[in-house]
């Protein structure tokens, strides 16, 4: 099969992947293989690309936003167990998240995207820069009918990691929040927080993503380091960027939350006590998600019927993607099609 390998981490533009022909992986024991209809592309792919994520293995595929279709069973695997009454056209996905222990202090109260050994797809294991795919099948998702390939892509990254740092803002009812960034993640974030009720305002340097926060219905959308035009009940950072921190802190009203989104943050500057953390500012970080998250959020997308801006990329051109997505060029999310040579979606 085709496929994508990390092979020296370095800039996007100096070619940090190769193309390569490789085997068509086999499921082991409690595995199950996809055929990829789609995989998003993460900034966290980038990272990993570019070495701001240490590699863990030689030659790694990336891709941790993989659609599919089932195309093989391993030992010990019982598809109707896993997803009753599965169809030939249904659909599933694999999202970041790869595997835990199952038995640490983290995994037994729930927080298993907290687990010492977890493991994580694109990073650990292949993931679905290609046009197969391994997945354990405990930790495959069912998706929803409703979109397109493309569309459900940057679900499972994007739209499910977006959604536990929304939640880990503990934005209140109705309560005012600001989006810091406004890509993939971000845009899917958005939608859920104005389905919820909330009025949401966005601080981007893209011209175009601030089209599209306008166009979604954002209250208000400036610059990444302009003040919204009223203070926030909770804020949430998409973009990498160590020095939005301290301004996302400021914007705070009192008590409010600032969620950190990313895996990977340029340095902060340092924090004046006063003006950023005092009456009961605060802020956290996400890592990951567990499983349960991508369970709630993908049925609030069952529910609400997200718009999904895709920017589509034949498979050939993944190397040129993670250009573009270096350079800001990519509006929404870049989604690779491993069957379709123009890259869009039928």
């Amino acid at each position: 099969m085709v496929g994508w390998q990390v092979v020296h981490p370095a800039a996007a533009a100096s070619e940090p992947m190769r193309r390569v022909e490789v085997a068509v992986p086999e499921p082991g024991p409690g595995q199950v293989r996809l055929r990829v209809l789609a995989c998003g592309i993460c900034r966290t792919d980038l990272h990993l690309a570019e070495g701001d994520l240490a590699p863990r293995r030689p030659r790694t595929i990336p891709g941790h936003e993989v659609v599919g279709r089932l195309d093989a069973v391993g030992p010990g695997v019982d598809v109707d167990a896993h997803w009753p009454g599965l169809g030939a056209d249904d659909r599933l996905g694999i999202a970041w998240l790869a595997g835990t222990d199952g038995t640490c202090r983290y995994c037994r109260h729930g927080d298993e995207n907290l687990c010492p050994a977890s493991t994580y797809t694109g990073w650990d294991v292949d993931g679905g820069y290609a046009e197969y795919a391994l997945v354990t099948a405990s930790y495959a998702y069912r998706l929803p009918a409703g979109y397109e390939d493309g569309e459900l892509a940057p679900l499972l990254c994007a739209g499910i990691v977006g959604y536990r740092a929304l939640r880990r803002a503990q934005l209140p009812p109705g309560g005012r929040l600001g989006i810091y960034g406004f890509g993939a993640s971000a845009h899917l974030a958005a939608q859920v927080a104005l389905a919820q009720g909330a009025t949401v305002h966005v601080m981007t340097r893209s011209a175009d993503a601030r089209r599209l926060a306008t166009e979604l219905g954002a209250a208000s959308v400036t610059g990444a380091y302009d003040a919204p035009p009223e203070p926030l009940d909770a804020a949430v950072l998409f973009a990498p960027v160590g020095d939005l921190v301290p301004v996302a802190l400021e914007a705070l009203d009192r008590g409010g939350t600032l969620s950190i989104a990313g895996i990977h943050l340029s340095d902060i500057p340092s924090l004046n006590y006063q003006r950023h953390l005092f009456q009961e500012r605060s802020v956290r970080s996400t890592t990951a998600n567990t499983r349960g998250d991508g369970r709630e959020f993908l049925e609030i997308a069952a529910r609400h019927r997200l718009e999904v801006t895709v920017a589509p990329y034949p498979l050939a051109a993944a190397d040129q993607a993670l250009i573009d997505l270096a350079a800001d060029r990519i509006t929404g999310a870049a989604v690779l099609f491993p069957d379709r040579e123009s890259g869009r979606p039928t």
